[in-house]
């Protein structure tokens, strides 16, 4: 299946050359549009099945929920929960200013184990915070699931606090 996912994003021109800004504030001269390829249901599909099945049946088996964060990888974290058949739950990067004003949406409660996807990873910087807050309301989190990890320190970084990165691909495989 990896070598389908790194054809499939190849295919449909996820990897674009050229002068940016990334959500780390790091510049690079590559840009991975995953939004190309998870607005694709046939490459949706591709990553929800992958990252099903790294989650074991132990697992599977306990009060799971799939966190995604808005708004990238909340399609995938869609497509994730509709093929385990485990709960969504979004995580906002910030408080709604209306309503109930809560960063996480969904049916989170104390002790929920939640399996956290992303589309790309640099620093990790964006999950961290995912993570915090999860945390915050008493959810566990110990790993994250990426589509593609641009392999610069969010592996790392996601360990000091406890998280383990599982990337279905690497830049370096996809370059």
């Amino acid at each position: 299946m990896k070598e389908e996912l790194i054809h499939a994003l190849k295919n449909r021109g996820c990897i674009k050359f050229g002068d940016f800004i990334l959500s780390s504030g790091k510049r690079s001269n590559y840009y991975i549009d995953i939004k190309r390829a998870i607005t694709d249901p046939r490459i949706l599909k591709t990553i929800a099945k992958m990252i099903s099945n790294y989650i074991d049946e132990e697992l599977k088996n306990k009060n799971l929920k799939i966190g995604g964060i808005e708004l990238g990888s909340v399609p995938i974290a869609t497509a994730v929960s509709l093929e385990t058949e485990k709960e969504l739950i979004i995580i906002r990067k910030k408080s709604k200013d209306y309503g109930t004003k809560s960063k996480i949406e969904g049916d989170l409660k104390e002790g929920d184990m939640v399996i956290l996807v992303e589309d790309v990873t640099t620093t990790g910087g964006n999950v961290i915070k995912a993570v915090e807050e999860i945390r915050s309301m008493g959810g566990v989190v110990d790993r994250v699931f990426v589509v593609v990890d641009r392999g610069e320190g969010a592996k790392d970084n996601l360990e000091k606090i406890g998280v383990k990165l599982i990337p279905l691909i690497t830049v370096d495989e996809l370059m």
